[in-house]
């Protein structure tokens, strides 16, 4: 129990670290969320490597005042040797030359503990509404990969 009580805490504390990151444009602690090696994939997108995932978020919010991200409380599966996880997360964007945007999201992930560090090795961003808080924008159609701990295989 003192395990997955320790993986959790570290677990919330990534995404707690992932927002701060993105929230200051701070592209060091950003990188330092992501294995050496990891994967991201967000639509079209698919990242690979640490390098890549900052690059990618460096062209995303140049344009942006800010980008506030809130990380619901995560649905984690932990095993022998894997931690996986479900977390809701909805975002604020405040752009510099376009209207403010509202997302919904679900962040499917798979994490490693590396010294005593949680960082995501796998992550697959599944959009499911984009526009104005009022939610009268856009609505996605998703893939429901049913109860937890069911994820997207990682090609997802």
């Amino acid at each position: 129990m003192i395990d997955e009580l320790r993986a959790e805490a570290g677990i919330r504390q990534l995404h707690a670290r992932y927002a701060d990151a993105v929230f200051r444009k701070d592209f060091d602690a950003f990188g330092n969320c992501f294995t050496e090696g990891a994967e991201w994939i967000l639509g079209p997108h698919r990242l690979h490597g640490r390098r890549e995932c900052v690059a990618f978020l460096e062209d995303r919010i140049r344009d942006s005042h800010w980008v506030l991200l809130k990380f619901h409380t995560p649905i984690l599966q932990i095993g022998e040797g894997s931690t996986q996880g479900r977390t809701y997360v909805t975002e604020q964007n405040a752009y510099k030359n376009a209207p403010a945007s509202h997302n919904v999201a679900t962040y499917y992930e798979r994490f490693a503990e590396q010294g005593g560090v949680w960082r995501r090795k796998w992550a697959f961003f599944q959009l499911h509404y984009m526009g104005p808080a009022d939610l009268s924008g856009t609505f996605f159609s998703s893939t429901d990969y049913g109860p937890s701990p069911a994820m997207p295989t990682p090609e997802a």
